[in-house]
């Protein structure tokens, strides 16, 4: 038993204090923001475009000169005599056992067949989809972050309906229990209210362990260090759309998809005009100078070393390369038949995830409507049965049918409200903006 205890206490101090700390409120703003400064895919979107950045201005230095500088010294060691026989010949060792260089070359491509352009236009339009791609992962982000955050709030509902439901099952287990102690009810009303009771309890559990699961979700979807929970303040309002659907269809066919889709057939364009340069000239010019000297130290220039230079125009006609030529340009070819496909695939899907996301919104918008009338309804209902019985005029399993109807019309409410959020959010991210 000792040894049982000390398990226990050794288990219980080994949980971090974070695990057991109240959870910080933010608002809906607050986790959009945090999740789309730390979520992973935003940031490896990030550095995809810093990465397209740097390729454009690679793109934009082909068209300069290449400049390279070159140095080196040597040293020979000499011990003894200063002559030597090699071959049969006797070779006398330099009394200045230094021997240095310098040089300076550059080169320049004075004509590629316009590749440079095509590749310079190729690098322009991955960079536009890099950051289209990180335009579209922000609010790939941000809906995470609703997701998260809606689950919270359900999930707080969720408690609220519960408790409600624990309320009233504790008034009707007092009433049938003072009716079966006047002998007006049977031993089974009391019981049955009791399995009522313990019912409702274990909903709240079961509401609580879901509010920390969500919590837990948005912590993680937030990239939070500490744990954090939606704020208090943040209950359900109306979530309507502030554009017509004509406008949220336009906005969908130049969504974030439909830009990134569209700048990726840009440069498959380039890139199949690039490949047809493999078969023109080329021309470039390159210039060198170098010097060397010995001495008894090592020296980049000096009076007696010796320079010479070279003025080079080199011309490259390709005739045969093993079919590498072909083998490119349909490659480029099936890759812009490729984007023009996903262009046309990434607007159709627009509109049907447009279509999907609208009727999604419209019909939990009149869920929502019809099951707080339902609620309404149920409630009353659930307190005349409850009266009723009060009186005997009715039986338990009135008042426990009353019950359920009343905890359905609930929980199908707190979904409806729950599905008109995520469809608002959800069309949000298919346009590219707030609504």
């Amino acid at each position: 038993m000792h040894r049982l205890r000390l398990l226990l206490v050794v288990a219980l101090t080994a949980i971090p204090a974070s695990a057991s700390a109240e959870p910080r409120p933010i608002t809906l703003e607050d986790a959009v923001g945090l999740a789309q400064r730390n979520a992973l895919h935003v940031i490896q979107a990030r550095g995809q475009a810093r990465t397209s950045g740097a390729a454009v201005r690679a793109a934009y230095a082909a068209f300069l000169p290449s400049v390279n500088l070159t140095a080196g010294a040597t040293r020979q060691y000499i011990s003894g005599a200063r002559t030597r026989v090699e071959n049969g010949q006797v070779i006398t060792l330099p009394t200045e056992p230094w021997s240095s260089s310098a040089g300076l070359g550059a080169s320049v491509d004075l004509f590629t067949g316009g590749q440079r352009f095509f590749d310079l236009r190729q690098a322009r339009a991955k960079e536009t989809a890099a950051e289209v791609n990180e335009t579209a992962q922000g609010f790939g982000a941000a809906l995470a972050a609703k997701q998260q955050y809606f689950n919270v709030l359900a999930a707080r509902e969720s408690q609220g309906a519960a408790m409600a439901q624990l309320t009233q099952a504790e008034l009707q287990r007092k009433t049938a229990i003072a009716r079966t102690n006047a002998r007006v009810a049977t031993r089974s009303d009391s019981l049955r209210a009791e399995i009522q009771y313990r019912t409702a309890q274990l909903a709240i559990v079961d509401a609580r362990n879901a509010i920390e699961t969500a919590d837990a979700s948005l912590t993680r979807v937030t990239g939070s260090p500490d744990l954090v929970t939606a704020a208090a303040v943040d209950s359900f309002q109306h979530p309507g759309l502030a554009l017509e659907e004509a406008a949220l269809r336009r906005l969908a066919l130049t969504g974030p998809a439909v830009q990134q889709a569209l700048a990726d057939l840009t440069a498959a364009k380039a890139a199949q005009k690039s490949a047809w340069t493999d078969y023109l000239p080329s021309l470039s010019a390159s210039y060198s100078r170098s010097g060397s000297g010995s001495g008894t130290a090592p020296e980049l220039a000096g009076g007696d070393f010796a320079y010479t230079g070279a003025l080079r125009f080199t011309a490259t006609l390709p005739i045969f390369n093993q079919w590498q030529r072909e083998q490119r340009v349909t490659q480029a070819k099936v890759d812009q038949e490729n984007a023009e496909a996903a262009l046309r695939d990434a607007r159709l899907a627009a509109v049907e995830a447009l279509t999907q996301e609208l009727g999604a919104f419209r019909s939990s918008e009149e869920r929502a409507i019809s099951q707080a009338a339902s609620v309404e309804a149920a409630e009353e209902d659930l307190r005349v049965q409850q009266q009723r019985y009060a009186v005997g005029a009715s039986t338990l399993l009135d008042v426990l049918t009353s019950q359920t109807q009343l905890n359905e019309a609930r929980t199908n409410l707190i979904r409806a409200r729950y599905d008109q959020r995520i469809a608002k959010a959800q069309l949000e991210a298919l346009v590219g903006r707030g609504l």
